[in-house]
């Protein structure tokens, strides 16, 4: 194998460029720019002397290619630029530069760029790049961005090895390129009858300049062979036969294993450890105290290194340790509580986010004014692939193996932790088991890099099930205390909102944990207080599925519910008269709200769900709406309340606008896991923290959703001609106060704090209900 490249990526088929001078890219809001020497391009490429030489440049959506004289092509194969080739004998290799975390891009992204190709689907090859944001721009995945971050980049790499092909057989035939067309990887000549396939024509493209960015013709959707068309993952059969695609499968000669016990407070600190004792324990190699390394959030910790995660695992188990556990001692979930509904009784909080109109004169004119308050816990990421990564250190560098969302920015992180030059950090990404925003953070890849620098040969570091819970990046815990003012008419004139969060620097919330002062219905009423108060924490949080929307959409649709039935009104009639006009919130970004959008997946989303229709005793039906990561999402949830608190979720109906779709399967596939984890979340998990420490050890107790809870989940899409965006988070936000609507319809009883455990809700099985539908 050749180092810097993954298993599955034959050395040396990659894009070398001739005098690229900028390489940009945007992925989640951030850019990258670096300046790049040809001989330093070819070196990083690992390419000097193979394949086709054309100056296309890796750029941000929106961004153009730059032209090129002339390529080359050396055996036989067409490669236009870094994410495709074509081998004389048809072969299709499509390059997905991103990492497969279960949201299908690994399949969306090689669609993406066949349709613009016009390739024959099933002659196409999937490889996996190297991570190498330099080449490709980057290379992470997160907050649904990466289909709307690529999209454009991916069409232009695509039309642009079209174009190409099509000038190659025009030139053949000697005949105007205007009367060529294209057919699943052929080129066409409708006067004269003649077809070339796209291997015959490789060498010749090759030789071509690459056209101007501004030439290039994209197909319309009405052309689309491939996109739109249901697409099974391409990786399916190797997932469900067990192949070693994952981190945690990684193994190389010699690899020796080792785990790396943290303190159970976050940054707390090891003073003493039985360490000769441990040493002696059978296949252990070495057993050292490390203060971890602050620039990757590696933490100190003892780590045990051994011949297998066996012995680790077991000697693990005979270690003991004195902790100094710092600060993160004080970090205690029931005081948190207590203390947030003392300042939930006050009008304001101590930051000002959002004042507009009058809320006081609002009220004193207003027919009612209520008030509520709503309560949300922390919540682990829990992915069924625990933390793990593979490490080398040798020569000069090192070589890492890691299920990373951000492997791109694991790389440059390693390199400043080490003091190296980023080329000297060869990171393979693998597939990953699960991230949902944990593997955002590269704290596990940054814990083998310093094990690493210890150990003679490869070592893998690999958590636990309860180090994964123990030391999650969590989703930050959030309080809210609302208001609302209705007119005569049930119409809300005024908004409120003392907002409890937490915070580390006392400033700033902590990730995932702030609430965006756009946030609905903010902007959409005349009359709007909005204040925050922060807490002070040392445990770290960050992002979780849909970050802040996860915790906000069940509060504030929750509140406006409240507001309705206090108005006497239907919540969908409530709902669209908040909506009013259609229109942008911010005018010219169509990744903003669009009022008319939202109100047509709140209008489609109570007709397919039957809303309205009377319900037996004990059975009710919940709506609810929110955007997300620029998705539009209403669904309506169908459940039934037994005397004893066994809940039934029968059926979520969810209405989706996420522009065109892209792989009806794959989304299909991202909403109905949205909605399972929406339920999963809602329904019995919590983290709690007793003086620092996480109470949860395992699923014993902290009770991921179990298959026969699952409802049937009803998927309908409105598919507008704007621009694509993700699914993997924003069907997951409705689903709670969708459920908590259905629970009061059905009961009469108003759930404001989650999980429903703490209320003495309990998930029953639609099928033991007997009306579960197939």
């Amino acid at each position: 194998m050749s180092a810097g490249l993954p298993v599955d990526v034959p050395a040396g088929h990659l894009l070398a460029q001739q005098a690229i001078d900028q390489v940009e890219a945007t992925e989640g809001g951030s850019v990258f720019v670096q300046r790049l020497s040809r001989r330093h391009f070819l070196r990083v490429t690992g390419m000097a002397g193979t394949g086709l030489v054309l100056a296309m440049a890796v750029r941000g959506a929106g961004a153009a290619a730059k032209p090129a004289a002339r390529g080359r092509a050396e055996m036989g194969s067409f490669i236009p630029n870094a994410f495709l080739r074509i081998a004389p004998d048809g072969t299709i290799t499509l390059v997905n530069k991103g990492p497969e975390i279960g949201q299908g891009i690994k399949t969306t992204f090689p669609m993406i760029l066949a349709e613009e190709l016009d390739a024959d689907w099933a002659r196409v090859r999937i490889e996996q790049a190297p991570v190498k944001p330099e080449v490709y721009g980057g290379q992470g995945a997160g907050g649904s961005r990466s289909v709307p971050a690529n999209w454009d980049l991916l069409r232009r790499a695509g039309a642009t090895g079209r174009a190409m092909l099509v000038a190659a057989a025009a030139q053949r035939w000697k005949v105007p390129v205007a009367e060529c067309t294209t057919g699943p990887s052929v080129v066409l000549h409708a006067a004269s009858g003649r077809k070339l396939g796209f291997g015959a024509l490789a060498v010749a493209a090759a030789k071509l300049p690459v056209p101007a960015p501004e030439t290039l013709v994209f197909k319309t959707r009405a052309e689309y062979r491939i996109l739109g068309k249901p697409k099974g993952g391409v990786d399916n059969r190797l997932v469900v036969t067990g192949a070693p695609l994952f981190g945690i499968d990684q193994v190389l000669p010699g690899l020796l294993h080792a785990v790396y016990v943290k303190c159970p407070v976050y940054m707390g600190t090891a003073t003493s450890a039985n360490l000769d004792e441990v040493k002696r324990l059978p296949g252990v190699r070495d057993a050292f105290i490390t203060n971890g390394n602050p620039v990757g959030d590696a933490p100190p910790a003892v780590v045990i290194v051994a011949e297998s995660t066996w012995a680790a695992f077991s000697a693990r188990r005979a270690l003991k340790v004195e902790w100094n556990e710092g600060r993160g001692a004080l970090d205690d979930w029931e005081r948190f509580r207590a203390r947030a509904q003392e300042l939930g009784r006050q009008a304001a909080g101590e930051q000002s986010l959002v004042q507009s109109g009058d809320v006081v004169a609002a009220e004193r004119a207003g027919a009612q004014t209520i008030s509520a308050y709503y309560e949300l816990p922390f919540a682990s990421h829990a992915p069924l692939e625990p933390q793990n990564t593979t490490a080398w250190m040798r020569d000069d560098g090192v070589e890492i193996w890691s299920p990373s969302q951000m492997a791109d920015v694991g790389r440059a992180t390693v390199a400043k932790m080490l003091g190296l030059p980023v080329e000297k950090v060869i990171v393979h990404q693998t597939r990953v088991g699960g991230g949902f925003g944990r593997r955002l953070m590269n704290d596990y890849m940054a814990e083998a890099v310093v094990v690493a620098q210890r150990v003679q040969g490869p070592v893998k570091v690999l958590w636990t099930r309860e180090d994964d819970l123990a030391h999650d990046y969590y989703r930050v815990g959030a309080f809210h205390a609302l208001r609302g003012t209705l007119d005569a008419q049930g119409r809300l004139m005024a908004w409120q909102d003392h907002f409890i969060s937490f915070s580390a620097d006392g400033q700033k919330a902590v990730s995932g944990g702030d609430l965006p002062v756009d946030e609905l219905p903010i902007p959409l009423l005349p009359n709007v207080r909005v204040t925050q108060t922060l807490l002070p924490l040392v445990t770290r949080c960050g992002p979780w599925r849909a970050p802040r929307s996860n915790t906000i959409a069940f509060a504030v649709q929750g509140f406006l519910q409240e507001l309705a039935a206090a108005a006497q009104r239907d919540y969908r009639d409530f709902l669209l008269g908040i909506m009013g006009e259609p229109r942008w919130l911010v005018p010219g970004n169509q990744r903003s709200l669009n009022t008319g959008r939202a109100a047509a997946v709140i209008r489609l989303a109570a007709e397919k769900g039957g809303w309205g229709r009377a319900m037996p005793p004990g059975r009710g039906l919940g709506l609810a709406f929110h955007f997300s990561h620029a998705g539009h999402f209403a669904e309506v949830a169908e459940v039934s309340v037994s005397a004893s608190k066994q809940l039934t979720v029968h059926r979520v109906t969810v209405a989706a606008d996420i522009g065109p779709v892209l792989n009806p399967s794959g989304a299909l596939h991202q909403i109905q896991g949205s909605v399972i984890d929406g339920l999963s979340t809602m329904a019995a998990l919590e983290i709690t923290l007793a003086a620092g420490h996480v109470t949860q050890r395992n699923f014993g107790d902290y009770p991921p959703l179990r298959m026969p809870n699952a409802p049937l989940v009803d998927v309908h899409f409105i598919e507008p001609d704007y621009p694509p965006t993700g699914t993997g988070e924003p069907a997951l936000p409705p689903l709670a106060p969708a459920v908590a609507h259905a629970i009061f319809a059905a009961t009469g009883d108003r759930v404001r704090t989650l999980p429903l455990t703490r209320s003495g809700y309990r998930l029953a099985s639609p099928t033991a209900a007997g009306d579960r539908e197939a």
